[in-house]
């Protein structure tokens, strides 16, 4: 099957920020942990309310930061081999802006 690779500026019509590369089957598989990590949500939330082993309940909470984190390099692999890549290439002004998101990104989502 091959994968299709969808383009898009910088900026949309209401002003947020864009991908400038998105793989389509990568998207697919994002959204469709997101769904998964939004019913195990929903799931903690019924834990609680039942009074469920408090052990337990923080089992299934490591499972979804374990499942948020791969959704999570997912999405910096597919920024590195898009976004940055094409700022990096554009020259040194977007390349120097680029280098700083990404550091910034690395500290910040290292905690």
């Amino acid at each position: 099957m091959a994968t299709k690779t969808t383009r898009s500026s910088k900026h949309d019509s209401a002003g947020g920020r864009k991908a400038v590369g998105v793989d389509a089957d990568r998207k697919d598989r994002n959204l469709r942990r997101l769904r998964r990590i939004e019913g195990q949500v929903r799931g903690l939330q019924k834990m609680v309310e039942e009074d469920r082993y408090c052990a337990d309940i923080m089992t299934q909470i490591a499972s979804v930061h374990e499942a948020l984190r791969a959704v999570g390099r997912e999405l910096m692999r597919n920024h590195l081999k898009h976004c940055a890549t094409s700022a990096i290439r554009s020259g040194a002004g977007d390349a120097d802006a680029m280098y700083d998101e990404l550091v910034d990104m690395m500290y910040k989502h290292s905690r």
